[in-house]
């Protein structure tokens, strides 16, 4: 990806022995102004899937890409939608129409000009047949976007425009409400078209890659770290605090937590549940728990003949005491999962399993049941892999759901704990029996949820199809009536419920440890936290 970097920005991307020293180090630049670097050391778990704000889907990636990227829009600290490349936008009356005008003198981190049409581009590659997006179905309200994703129709049909250089008009086929929120996701970021053109799929490669967020991408060491540099072309530069991000990609929570007592992260990713008790005790002050729109659970392989009958799915996820998982083995506020949408979102009725408040020795008979009229039996007993990721956590719930399987219904699961990218291989392959994942809200709405288990999703990862359940989202996305889209959604959610696609196993919590010296730090049910938004403040500084 053809840009220079600037002076300052090569004496960051210097070897890491001279730019990149222990926690709250503070080297001079070398440039001869005795500034004072300031390196944020940032826990963010597996390594992403992709910097490609277009291609990438984990959360991992997403973390990053908010640093590399801004969007239309961008969240607040509460995970509401604010201006971020577009200073402002309106709305037509029937909902339809959002017209966004850019800031002015908004650059990539190669000096060019932002200009509306690479917002028009990013959507526009996104759902592009050809670039694969599993993420392209979010945009799916946008005009003649479903039918450009199936190849019906050609990718500039699609509904955004840039009538001039700092517009840009979005036009919905549905109304959207959730479109605002969106907009700040980064797959929904602007596309640096010369550089696509130049590089192809390379565009995204460190060193190479033009962004137009705080930061640029300056080095991937796959296992190791990602390290991004400050943006000096960033329109909002003067008020970044952060020179450059590094982000220690650590799978394993307890070397995390090792590497964050050794002063070698100023924050982390997760908190390891194992020694949350002795965190509590010793290190309260640093630590932050709060409440996130993320559920945990375990997908079916719909492909599989042995999961296509829902009295096979109905009858393993009754007997999954979810309470004692939250309790005695999760034991971080973690909030047992009856349902998929998660309790929070705005405007919205979390719906529940049926059996969410029958007593679990009534739940176990039934799913005994359930499993003998479907041909199972303890002397024929059901038989198949369970597939996660390795980390402690993802390790001790397969270890107690397979126990409560085997005790309760004689169920043979075979656990399988495998890398993050070759689960997600895996799965694409559909080389799974049942695996273990989450979704992570992309926006503050439960259709981020819902849209999930829609047939045409490209990450509706157990390939759940249902006419009556498409149907009820369908309706919903044409509602401008609220309260109607509500009981819609809902219904959706029940539906959907009653099919048993997945088991819902909890609600995740945010949390993270963070050090005193980092100032700004907020949480929110999103768990979007911006690294410009914080500061390194030595703890020797009075405030």
């Amino acid at each position: 990806m053809g840009h220079s970097l600037s002076r300052r920005q090569l004496l960051l991307s210097a070897p890491l022995a001279v730019a990149l020293a222990a926690c709250g180090d503070r080297r001079s630049s070398g440039d001869g102004d005795d500034a004072k670097l300031k390196v944020l050391l940032r826990g963010n778990g597996p390594d992403p899937d992709s910097v490609d704000p277009h291609k990438a889907r984990s959360m991992e990636a997403t973390v990053v890409l908010r640093d590399l990227f801004e969007g239309l829009t961008r969240l607040d600290h509460n995970a509401a939608p604010i201006p971020g490349a577009a200073e402002s936008w309106s709305i037509s009356d029937d909902g339809l129409v959002y017209t966004f005008r850019l800031r002015p003198n908004i650059k990539w981190s190669s000096g060019e000009a932002v200009l509306a049409e690479d917002f028009a581009a990013g959507l526009r590659r996104l759902v592009d047949p050809a670039t694969a997006s599993q993420y392209a179905q979010v945009v799916g309200a946008i005009v003649n976007a479903a039918d450009i994703i199936a190849g019906k129709k050609p990718v500039d049909s699609l509904g955004v425009a840039a009538p001039d250089e700092s517009t840009v008009v979005i036009t919905l086929a549905t109304p959207a409400p959730y479109l605002p929120g969106l907009m700040a996701h980064p797959s929904c970021a602007p596309l640096h078209r010369p550089s696509l053109a130049k590089l192809g799929e390379r565009f995204a490669r460190a060193g190479e890659q033009v962004s137009n967020g705080a930061f640029v991408l300056a080095e991937w060491l796959q296992g190791s770290f990602i390290r991004v540099v400050r943006n000096e072309h960033y329109w909002n530069n003067a008020a970044n605090r952060i020179d450059a991000v590094k982000y220690l990609q650590i799978a394993d929570e307890n070397a995390e937590l090792r590497a964050y007592r050794a002063g070698d992260l100023h924050l982390t990713a997760v908190v390891p549940r194992g020694q949350f008790d002795w965190i509590r005790e010793n290190l309260a002050a640093e630590l932050h728990v709060s409440p996130q729109l993320t559920t945990y659970y375990y997908g079916f392989n719909l492909d599989r003949p042995l999961f296509r009958d829902v009295r096979v799915r109905r009858a393993l996820s009754m007997v999954i005491d979810r309470e004692r998982l939250a309790s005695s083995v999760l034991r971080v506020g973690e909030l047992p999962a009856y349902g998929w949408v998660p309790p929070g979102i705005f405007n919205y009725g979390s719906q529940s399993f049926d059996y969410e408040h029958t007593p679990i020795a009534e739940r176990i008979a039934e799913a005994q049941k359930l499993l003998a009229a479907a041909g199972y039996t303890r002397e024929k007993p059901l038989d198949f892999e369970l597939r996660y990721n390795n980390g402690e956590v993802h390790t001790k719930v397969a270890v107690a759901v397979a126990s409560m399987w085997k005790e309760a219904l004689g169920v043979d699961a075979r656990l399988a704990g495998v890398e993050f990218k070759s689960l997600l291989q895996d799965v694409d392959r559909r080389d799974v029996d049942i695996y273990r994942l989450s979704w992570v809200g992309d926006y503050n709405d439960p259709y981020t949820f819902l849209q999930y288990l829609k047939s045409d999703f490209g990450i509706n990862l157990p390939h759940y199809k249902s006419g009556a359940y498409d149907t009820l989202l369908t309706e919903a996305s044409r509602q401008t009536d609220i309260a109607r889209r509500r009981e819609l959604l809902e219904a959706a959610e029940r539906t959907a419920l009653s099919d048993h696609p997945l088991i819902p196993l909890y609600f995740y919590v945010n949390k993270h440890l963070v050090k005193p010296e980092v100032h700004g730090w907020y949480d929110n049910v999103m768990n979007v936290l911006y690294s410009q938004d914080l500061e390194l403040v030595p703890k020797s500084a009075t405030r």
